[in-house]
């Protein structure tokens, strides 16, 4: 795909964009009609057809059934609604697994995993992507030109794994292109350990069943493998949209910090990024699904280098967790201007009329059961008025003096069973430091750690166990030229070939950081609780200090000592440090401390490094998030609290005028724009 191509602003003209998942073929065509008009009523400026239509398209081999999809085009365009027009992808027909079996994925046993859900494809299988191609080819040919195309919107969230001896074929060509020879391989995987050393190409096989531990080097590289495979089926989807519909841009939707696919290399083969997210309104730590939306808000952003779409939520409740909880009144609404804030020109639900057969028949949607006088759909139209009123957010930026970094080969690597604690998980450490930050109303942006750094006034490494020679070399650099770095433990552990370094950690990295050695990981019991002392620069206040999960014992070479461990094996040892380096500096935190703790660190470190809070002052659980020119205030409290403002402004939502305070409603919000006469009063 070369040139230019058209991107999120040519879909939204101006004007965020609102809607969701539209399925007709699930319904008799009299009720089609009905669906536009009150999707008029909510405001839906958008609806996605198609996704899981293959079947209906395609009922036998090489016939089309174009008809229905004509008129339901047709339909939503005479209603003033655009088309996001999915390639049905995802969800092969039966007969496609019936009359080729090959098709079908099989698990690491060699298990056949069959027909009668979704997503049962073997990405490498080139019958698969045949016909995939035909039918995408057919529907770019039909509708490129139709005046209801917007989007295009590939396959559906991507992330099936296969074991089958196609997709073994395939592993095999993947690795002769990255290493070249079999001696590069074995050097890399370290098959010398337990007599794994391959002397054929045919012999290589995907990590199936083992008897034992599987080789590590072997099943990143697989890992690596299945994200790249399955971007060979999107890019391919793509080129044929791109090709016969220039002007039409493309996107597919990714899951939420999802671990099997490179979201950085993804995101730069689309026009448009895009993002499904349903957080648990029933969380017991309150505002937790919204720490989630933030982090996933913002790694999308980040991904998006600016706009981004918020393809799938939930109107209500979900149907595959074990008990699905309602959303409590105005939490929708919430979620959604939270979406907005951090930077997404468009929010849309899966889906439009809940489904009354099949599995997600209990998984809420715009209209529900209920029907038009519920109280969803009420919520519903009030948002879209609501989404109405921004329309001067679209394509605003969202500044951030401060990144988190974020590389899916570090979170693949630290998969492997033997590990040192099978309860350090990469996700643990990135959703504390990102919620530290957050409660502390720091926006940053999510970066991958090999790239440019130089904007950031404070970059945070919660925990990459895998640092490439590139990464290591950016982040010295980073450091040396006056950033401010904070490190979190067991990163820089190991190489690209999850091969572990001299010392416990890469010489570079233990340089910035002022350490002269890892001597040892003390990996914490799931009770296990350390006690810390500070006695520096002021944090000394911090009693009652605890950490959880994670030790080391480090030996320092010319850091200080923040805090260390009191009590225990390792009483007195360093367990926060900070170091001089170039013109900035280092911090370490060799073990997760508890939140309070966490954040005052954070915090201490950006105020150093000049980052400050975006609204100060603020009420527990609420957020501020400037966007353009509006800022944006979020109560995810549940009860109402009353906000200081720095200067009077009108709420868009409402049309008021407020002085220096702002009352919020539970679960309220506000998109507030400075009065330009600065004056008012409380």
């Amino acid at each position: 795909m070369t040139g230019h191509r058209p991107a999120l602003a040519d879909v939204t003209r101006g004007r965020l964009l609102y809607g969701g998942d539209y399925n007709p073929e699930q319904w008799p065509e009299h009720v089609w009609r009905e669906d536009v008009e009150l999707m008029r009523e909510a405001g839906v400026n958008l609806a996605t057809v198609g996704v899981f239509s293959w079947a209906r398209i395609e009922p036998r081999p090489g016939e089309r059934d174009f008809g229905w999809l004509d008129r339901v085009l047709d339909l939503l365009h005479a209603g003033g609604i655009g088309v996001c027009l999915a390639t049905p992808t995802a969800s092969p027909p039966p007969w496609m697994g019936a009359r080729h079996p090959q098709t079908l994925p099989r698990d690491p046993a060699g298990a056949t995993v069959w027909y009668g859900s979704r997503n049962h494809f073997c990405a490498s299988s080139p019958v698969y992507r045949e016909h995939a191609l035909r039918i995408t080819a057919d529907l770019a040919d039909r509708y490129g030109d139709h005046p209801a195309l917007r989007l295009w919107h590939v396959n559906n969230e991507y992330g099936t794994f296969c074991w089958c001896d196609t997709t073994a074929r395939h592993f095999r060509r993947w690795l002769r292109d990255r290493y070249g020879g079999l001696a590069e391989l074995n050097e890399a995987w370290g098959t010398s350990f337990w007599s794994q050393r391959y002397g054929d190409w045919e012999e290589i096989l995907p990590p199936r069943r083992t008897q034992y531990l599987a080789n590590p080097a072997q099943e990143l590289d697989f890992r690596r493998f299945t994200s790249d495979a399955l971007l060979e089926c999107f890019t391919a989807e793509r080129d044929v949209l791109a090709e016969r519909t220039p002007h039409v841009p493309v996107t597919t939707n990714f899951m939420p910090l999802f671990v099997g696919l490179d979201g950085w290399t993804w995101a730069e083969r689309e026009d448009v990024v895009s993002v499904d997210l349903y957080p648990d309104p029933a969380d017991p730590s309150g505002p937790d699904g919204a720490a989630l939306g933030a982090l996933v808000q913002d790694l999308t952003r980040s991904q998006a280098g600016g706009p981004w779409l918020l393809m799938e939520q939930a109107a209500g409740a979900v149907n595959w967790r074990g008990v699905n909880h309602p959303r409590p009144r105005g939490l929708t609404r919430l979620w959604s201007l939270q979406a907005v804030a951090r930077g997404a020109d468009g929010v849309c639900f899966f889906q439009w009329r809940q489904s009354r057969q099949g599995s997600e028949k209990f998984h809420s949607a715009m209209l529900p059961h209920a029907g038009r006088r519920s109280r969803t759909f009420r919520q519903v139209c009030e948002l879209g008025a609501d989404l109405g009123a921004l329309a001067g957010a679209t394509g605003a930026p969202v500044p951030a003096r401060a990144a988190v970094l974020h590389d899916w080969n570090s979170w693949w690597a630290g998969l492997q069973q033997g590990r040192p604690s099978a309860r350090l998980t990469y996700e643990a450490p990135l959703r504390a430091w990102h919620r530290a930050l957050w409660e502390r109303n720091l926006v940053c942006d999510l970066a991958h750690p090999e790239a440019d750094l130089s904007g950031y006034a404070l970059v945070a490494v919660p925990h990459l166990y895998l640092l490439t020679d590139a990464a290591l070399d950016n982040l010295a650099a980073y450091v040396r030229g006056g950033g401010t770095l904070v490190c979190g433990f067991h990163t820089g552990v190991a190489d690209a070939d999850d091969r572990i370094r001299e010392g416990g950690m890469d010489a570079r990295l233990r340089e910035v950081l002022g350490i002269d050695l890892v001597h040892e990981w003390w990996p914490m019991d799931e009770d296990g609780v350390q006690p810390l002392a500070f006695c520096t620069d002021g944090l000394d206040g911090l009693d009652g200090a605890t950490a959880a999960l994670w030790r080391e014992d480090v030996e320092t070479g010319g850091a200080e000592t923040v805090a260390a461990y009191r009590g225990g094996e390792l009483d007195g040892r360093p367990a926060v440090t900070r170091h001089t380096f170039g013109a900035g500096t280092a911090w370490y935190l060799t073990t997760l401390p508890d939140p309070a703790t966490l954040g005052a660190l954070l915090g201490r470190a950006a105020d150093e490094a000049g980052v400050r809070p975006t609204l100060p002052g603020l009420p527990s659980g609420v957020e501020a998030v400037r966007r353009g020119e509006l800022l944006f205030v979020l109560n995810h409290r549940g009860e109402p609290v009353t906000v200081p403002l720095p200067a009077p402004a009108t709420d868009l939502l409402t049309g008021r005028r407020h002085g220096h305070r702002l009352p919020l409603d539970r679960h309220g919000a506000a998109a507030l724009r400075q009065d330009p006469d600065a004056g008012g009063g409380g």
